[in-house]
């Protein structure tokens, strides 16, 4: 299968839109993991475990492994190893938003896609097509490109106004989202990032790109809305977003109980989506 396929599959087979984000900061995970050798892996592992009902999909931010350097980048390749041997159905996402010429973003492929065997990977379309190329040609995986993002700064560039072609003087962001629905998405395996807290936003983004993918941080920690991020952001299936939560989940405790907690967040978040799925 393909990612669009995968997605599809696994949301359905679990019924679920969500996505936890194993954003597994060192400093942050239960004090009794740390006396473990691979305490973050550890720690991965047994929030999988206890969450793999629930979801359509992991992401993982790769800023929190790299940060703990040799160690980390080890925590992350066998996290998603065990993903991939364990619950294979289960739709992975390398958070890396890389972005560079068509030369560097190969080595970027190779690495994001083939050494950890990710099955989508988000990227920054800021240097423009045929620098993404290498990303877009890989039609077996998920090419999750930027358009509007979660964070406040982001409307500095975002926001601008621009004049397309095809739809007028619109904001960057909407430039963004057509051209990748209508340009880039030749091999159907692109999707975008839009984030749960500009749910206007959300809707503007939907009418302009059908029913491609979207993954949707800023739920959670960030106070996205969730009937507002379900009701305009799911595409004519009732599908076609990705709701992530990292911290809200994954550190809702840092005592013993936290793959309970973690579990009853997941839980609890998966079941609020649905109520207001088509």
């Amino acid at each position: 299968m393909n990612f669009l396929q995968k997605l599809e599959y696994i949301q359905e087979k679990n019924d679920s839109l969500v996505c936890v984000g194993l954003d597994s900061d060192l400093t942050k995970i239960p004090k009794h993991l740390l006396k473990k050798n691979e305490p973050v892996f550890q720690f991965n592992k047994a929030i999988i475990d206890a969450t793999c009902d629930l979801v359509c999909a992991y992401k993982a931010n790769i800023a929190f492994y790299e940060a703990g350097g040799i160690n980390g980048l080890k925590a992350l390749k066998k996290t998603i190893t065990y993903i991939k041997n364990k619950y294979p159905k289960i739709v992975v996402i390398v958070d890396a938003k890389r972005a560079d010429i068509g030369n560097t973003n190969l080595g970027y492929v190779k690495s994001i896609f083939d050494y950890y065997q990710a099955d989508a990977a988000t990227v920054n379309p800021y240097l423009g097509k045929q620098a993404i190329e290498p990303f877009l040609k890989r039609k077996d995986k998920g090419i999750i490109i930027l358009c509007k993002t979660s964070n406040q700064g982001g409307k500095e560039f975002q926001d601008l106004i621009v004049y397309h072609q095809k739809l007028g003087k619109v904001p960057l962001y909407l430039a963004v989202a057509y051209n990748i629905a209508h340009n880039w998405n030749k091999k159907n395996n692109c999707g975008l990032v839009i984030g749960a807290t500009y749910p206007e936003e959300l809707k503007k983004a939907r009418e302009v790109v059908g029913d491609m993918p979207f993954l949707i941080p800023g739920v959670g920690a960030q106070g996205g809305d969730v009937e507002k991020t379900v009701k305009l952001g799911q595409n004519s299936k009732g599908k076609g977003i990705i709701i992530n939560s990292s911290r809200s989940i994954i550190f809702a405790s840092n005592k013993h109980d936290f793959v309970k907690k973690a579990r009853q967040e997941t839980e609890k978040l998966k079941d609020l989506v649905n109520v207001y799925k088509k």
